[in-house]
């Protein structure tokens, strides 16, 4: 670390005063205070305008045990924090971290029970964070609810997603927010496992947008031994309040004291670059405990994976009609298996011959024909390959290739199972040289009762990556609950899926085309994404003549994701053969960078438009990808973020005169010129298209 300051400062004060903590720049305040009921309460204001009204906080515990009201301010302790930390992966290779900090400390006269409130502003948001100090009167507790409110100003835009427990594979809604019911959602769009809680309960990241142009996002950070924040939704009074995912017993965090809640977010800009740029989620988040990052490195993959969802081949080896009715025909093959030894090698070949890292193989171990809405709870033992995969062959061919292999563990949501296959599964990963593995969690979670969101399971989520971290393996966790910036604690978690990806184009109504205009100022907030782009055969039928599904982007928008949609970890998800069809368009995907020095977000409105430029870490490549949703687009992109006094060569990555997301998705024209710091660049885009930029300095 360098550049840090921090001063501290503790004294006491009188019930009812007002107490302020501001931003380094003074633009956003916090203001607490106990009210005449002596509840804790704040407010929030963003160059003097207010954003926050006067909003409870505090909580119920099981056994009518009430931290809401009756409190005293033992005592009032200031802090500033101004310092910078290097990311073993990120978008930047240095991250700021500036905080003025408050930590009101409450008790209550009669119970004595105390309660500390911090309060952290930085430039872009301020945050909010529980702590429950040890005491003899609070040991062992449980939170029956959350009381922490968000009340707003005004009836806002908003971006939300119904507030299921089970999954955040929904298409984002764009509403006023006296608008928000979830009956308006249509659930049998896609895979989303419909645990909704209420008509009027949606999902955090809460992207907003205020009448005078004033961007608010509510969300949270560092969950760790506690379950995922929903909110309730007051449509009416323009209020939010917490609402935590239960367990099977309705009971919704269990704790001991000493421990502290994860931190409650409000970031509020006027420019929406603010929010998308912010790395608020990550600073909150504890440093490090893995000494040795060196062993964590970004990847860019291919896989068997994509021919399943478009029907070409099947996860399962038998197929799951014979093992759900002839259950002596189960290890009969039925000649669709994706993974087998020989596809395999086949990708083996085209990731060495194509400079990628590495290759992910779904659907190679034994289990595959009963998986899906499993009853059991054994499916997967993850070391048992069916018997047209050789785990042997497969390593050493890929060794002789210079090539990684990524696993895969599809739990089926039994998550008591996988645990206790753990070490010996990550043991067969050492075994044969795989470095990451991609975790799946389709399905109702065993034990039932249990929800994706709940404590236990974040629990789970995060002890993979620290037992992972043991092994020195990556973590690319699908169908888990959305990050909330753990990966600052252990790197190793190097992205997760936790959203709805590209594969719902396949064979669903698919992705409108603003979804990835939206999913930066959400799901990406907490974390990298692995969303798999890079599909170049946009329209289904191309595999079967009565297929009428298809991807919601031009190609050329499919190769901007690779900037605008941040990973390490990237996937070139289309099929091979697709890729050497249009082999000029795959050379961007072939030399994006994965790990970057810098980004500049250029511009930025969510639901629209998004424009990044990124440095590659270690090199003076740059590389640009601008999105935008259903909507034709014209720009024009100012290149001061270039090294002064260096020329490049440019290669525009654009889409055709008369592309189409939906008429003419295929249509792109590839240009190269030579530019400076000084140039300028016109980037015209199609409805749902896109422009990706490579910019290589030739002096």
């Amino acid at each position: 670390m360098k550049n840090i300051f921090a001063f501290f400062l503790f004294f006491t004060v009188n019930i009812g005063m007002t107490q302020i903590v501001q931003s380094p720049s003074k633009n956003l305040v916090l203001n607490f205070e106990l009210d005449s009921n002596r509840k804790p309460t704040y407010t929030v204001t963003y160059k003097n305008k207010l954003v926050i009204r006067s909003s409870n906080l505090g909580f119920k515990l099981k056994d009518g045990i009430d931290l809401t009201s009756n409190f005293s301010i033992d005592s009032i302790g200031n802090k500033s924090v101004n310092e910078t930390w290097q990311p073993a992966l990120g978008e930047q290779s240095n991250i700021k971290n500036n905080y003025n900090e408050m930590i009101i400390a409450l008790s209550q006269k009669v119970s004595g029970r105390k309660l500390n409130i911090i309060f952290r502003v930085f430039e872009e948001g301020v945050a909010i964070r529980y702590d429950f100090p040890l005491q003899k009167d609070l040991n062992y507790f449980v939170i029956s609810d959350e009381v922490t409110a968000f009340n707003l100003t005004d009836n806002h835009k908003v971006f939300w997603l119904p507030g299921d427990f089970d999954s955040n594979e929904y298409i984002y809604q764009e509403s006023l927010f006296s608008e928000i019911d979830t009956k308006k959602v249509d659930l049998n769009n896609g895979i989303g496992m419909k645990s909704i809680a209420g008509q009027f309960i949606v999902q955090t990241p809460l992207m907003m947008k205020s009448k005078d142009n004033i961007y608010l996002n509510i969300f949270e950070a560092a969950v760790v031994d506690y379950p995922v924040m929903h909110l309730d939704v007051d449509v009416t009074n323009y209020k939010l309040t917490s609402h935590l995912v239960p367990n099977a017993i309705g009971d919704k965090a269990n704790l001991r004291t000493p421990c502290v809640s994860p931190w409650r977010t409000i970031m509020v800009s006027d420019d929406a670059r603010d929010i998308v740029s912010s790395k608020m989620i990550l600073n909150l988040n504890e440093p490090s405990k893995i000494d040795d990052t060196s062993w964590i490195k970004p990847m860019k993959y291919v896989g068997i994976w994509w021919e399943m969802h478009v029907g070409k081949a099947t996860w399962d080896y038998a197929g799951s009609q014979n093992a759900q009715n002839k259950p002596e025909d189960v290890l009969k093959p039925t000649g669709k298996h994706g993974a087998t030894t020989t596809n395999t090698k086949r990708y083996i070949d085209f990731a060495a011959n194509n400079g990628f890292d590495g290759v992910l193989v779904e659907g190679w171990n034994v289990g595959w024909e009963e998986w899906f809405g499993n009853r059991k709870e054994e499916v997967f033992d993850f070391v048992t390959p069916y018997p047209d995969f050789n785990l042997k062959e497969v390593n050493d061919y890929a060794k002789s290739k210079g090539v990684k292999m990524i696993m895969h563990h599809e739990t089926s949501a039994s998550v008591s199972n996988y645990e206790r296959h753990l070490d010996r599964a990550f043991n067969l990963m050492k075994d044969f040289g795989y470095q990451a593995v991609k975790t799946g969690y389709v399905g109702w979670i065993i034990p039932r009762g249990e929800f994706h969101d709940g404590q236990s399971m974040i629990n789970h989520y995060n002890y993979i990556a620290k037992r992972a971290a043991d092994y020195k393996i990556m973590v690319n966790s699908h169908e888990s609950s959305r990050p909330t910036g753990y990966q600052r604690t252990y790197p190793n978690y190097i992205c997760a899926e936790a959203a709805r990806g590209n594969e719902f184009n396949a064979w669903s109504v698919g992705n409108p085309p603003m979804h990835e205009t939206i999913l930066p100022f959400t799901r990406l907030l907490g974390g990298p994404m692995d969303y798999t782009p890079g599909i170049f055969e946009i329209k289904m039928n191309a595999y079967d003549a009565k297929k009428v599904e298809q991807v919601h982007t031009t190609l050329a928008k499919q190769l901007a994701l690779y900037v605008t949609m941040y990973s390490p970890l990237q996937m070139a998800a289309d099929l091979p053969e697709n890729y050497e069809k249009y082999a000029d368009a795959f050379q961007f995907i072939k030399e994006v960078g994965m790990d970057w020095q810098e980004s500049k977000y250029l511009e930025a409105e969510p639901g629209d438009y998004l424009t990044v430029a990124r440095k590659e870490k270690g090199s003076e490549k740059w590389f640009l990808g601008a999105i935008t949703d259903e909507n034709a687009r014209q720009t024009e992109i100012n290149l001061d973020f270039l090294s002064p006094n260096k020329k490049y060569q440019a290669v525009v990555y654009q889409d055709g005169v008369k592309a189409d997301w939906k008429n003419n998705p295929k249509s792109y024209i590839i240009k190269t010129m030579q530019v400076t710091s000084k140039s300028k660049i016109k980037l015209n885009l199609a409805p749902g298209g896109g422009t990706a930029v490579s910019f290589k300095p030739i002096n």
